[in-house]
């Protein structure tokens, strides 16, 4: 595949919400699709691997450098100038199922023993271990399924010796392939996922142990809350409900193109933000905006402050938190004003995780979570600027 089809097939990908087996399927079918992703009419298209392995070769900074371009394009055709701005967060969920330390616990058990039987059938590394999967699954049903915690306890308890002894037989295996792989480089990227998925077994063991069995509570940024999507974040919003994901600041503009979007690690607090997205509507403009709406979270006098000294004529947030309006803004005419344009935000949002997939990310591994949200933000945006070409004058 050349650079242009690899990038049109991607947002294709992302403009209809496809799987790749869907994706593969229309290009074959569609005639337009074929045609926009410059691939001939006498051609068969090509295979889902093939667009897998492609599109997912392009980098963060790629899909970063392919926004900035067009915010470009749309400043050079008067779709978006940069001189008016509205900034809020939200939360892109990972593909993950809930927390639970059953459900964890029983994921490391299979995935060590699947590991384990390959290195016994694939390699004929001869490894003693016994398989407890199903005594593993059966504790974790239980446990669902119990109706105090006088009967979840010795399920819990039996639950974690299994792990463990799975866990031991796990790094038994790692002691053998050590010797070995060596003389065999095949056997080096089995050692590393046993390593890997060992690693995170000890640490799910020693949370569980912690909470169930010793009572105690685990700071969640020292917690793993999948053995899958480890780089996954505790997202509390407002005090109220849980997200397993990333949390995303996006700043919108006038024409509703999303001007920024940064992808954050933890759970910063809004107001630790402003000076940041200020900063980098800066540095992809040349100029800080004249007039920027924020939501009630980043309000704080100190972020106004910063605001105004970056001859930011007009500063909205949400919510006042002590702040006078004539502070803020130059008349309680521009405030009402601007706090409504904010509002815009939100629907720009909710149209990209019912549009683009933003509610959950389906792509494995950070990088792959930074290009999907990324190349989302960049289909999205050519929807919006073909919009306002097509429309009437």
């Amino acid at each position: 595949m050349s650079a242009d089809q690899v990038l049109r097939t991607a947002v294709v990908m992302r403009l209809y919400d496809f799987t790749y087996e869907q994706l593969a399927f229309h290009i074959y079918d569609s005639r337009a699709l074929r045609r926009f992703c410059r691939i001939g009419i006498a051609d068969k298209g090509f295979q889902k691997s093939a667009l897998n392995a492609n599109i997912k070769r392009i980098s963060p900074k790629t899909w970063e450098r392919i926004s900035r371009d067009l915010l470009g394009h749309a400043q050079d055709e008067n779709i978006e100038k940069g001189r008016k701005a509205r900034i809020d967060c939200t939360v892109v969920e990972t593909n993950i199922h809930k927390p639970f330390d059953s459900v964890q616990l029983f994921d490391c058990v299979r995935v060590l023993t699947r590991l384990l039987y390959k290195a016994r059938d694939a390699f004929g590394i001869k490894i003693a271990f016994t398989d407890h999967q199903r005594r593993a699954k059966r504790r974790m049903v239980g446990i669902q399924y119990a109706k105090n915690e006088r009967q979840r306890q010795p399920l819990y308890k039996d639950l974690l010796k299994v792990t463990q002894k799975t866990i031991g037989y796990a790094m038994k295996a790692e002691e053998l392939l050590c010797q070995l792989y060596s003389t065999n480089i095949v056997l080096l990227e089995l050692l590393n996922d046993i390593k890997h998925y060992g690693d995170l077994a000890r640490q799910v063991y020693d949370q569980a142990y912690r909470r169930v069995i010793q009572g105690g509570s685990v700071p969640a940024d020292q917690k793993v809350v999948s053995i899958f999507e480890e780089h996954t974040d505790i997202i509390i919003k407002d005090k109220r409900d849980t997200h397993y994901g990333h949390k995303i600041c996006l700043t919108g503009g006038a024409s509703n193109l999303i001007l920024d979007c940064v992808i954050l690690e933890g759970n910063p607090a809004d107001t630790d933000l402003v000076e940041q997205m200020l900063d980098r509507q800066q540095h992809i403009y040349g100029w800080y905006p004249l007039k920027v709406a924020l939501d009630g979270g980043f309000a704080s006098k100190d972020n106004l402050l910063k605001a105004k000294e970056r001859k930011i004529k007009d500063v909205c947030f949400a919510k006042k938190r002590g702040l006078k309006e004539t502070d803020m803004c130059r008349s309680e005419y521009v405030y009402k004003k601007l706090r409504r344009f904010r509002a815009g935000i939100e629907s720009g949002i909710s149209w990209l995780k019912r549009s683009f997939g933003l509610t959950r990310c389906t792509w494995k591994g950070f990088r792959s979570f930074k290009c999907y949200v990324l190349s989302s933000i960049v289909a999205a945006n050519l929807l919006t600027m073909a919009r306002k070409k097509l429309a009437p004058a």
